[in-house]
């Protein structure tokens, strides 16, 4: 797993990767499930076709932004509903023919998040999907 955090003073990016020992279509076939989608997004969280709204039990919430099969998904993110907008982007990029890397790009992020509390979350999304591929 890697980790990258960027502070350009008004806002933060966190990068966080993780490699899987399965290809990007096995993968991409488990974020669409709906344990997929809790992993990514928390429980009851779902996304849907661009423009769809989705919320999840733990109040984050967000918008689909662009939606390319087997590749990549950009969403909004908000801590809570008076929250400031944040951009997450998920990229499946295959690594040989039977692993993927997920790479969790989390931008503009600010000074009312905790930094080391979201790099946590996208760690632990990883490693619920990853548990998610294993079955």
């Amino acid at each position: 797993m890697t980790e990258q955090v960027v502070d350009s003073h008004a806002s933060v990016t966190t990068v966080i990767s993780r490699v899987v020992n399965y290809p990007v279509k096995r993968v991409w076939a488990a974020l669409m499930t709906p344990e997929g989608q809790a992993a990514l997004l928390g429980d009851g969280g779902m996304l849907g076709d661009k423009g769809d709204r989705w919320k999840s039990d733990n109040g984050t919430w967000g918008v689909t932004r662009s939606y390319h099969p087997m590749e990549e998904i950009r969403f909004s993110w908000h801590k809570d509903e008076s929250a400031q907008k944040t951009w997450v982007e998920v990229w499946l990029v295959p690594q040989g023919e039977t692993e993927t890397k997920i790479q969790i790009t989390h931008e503009h992020a600010n000074a009312d998040l905790d930094i080391a509390k979201l790099t946590r979350h996208w760690r632990d999304a990883l490693r619920r999907i990853a548990e998610a591929l294993a079955g």
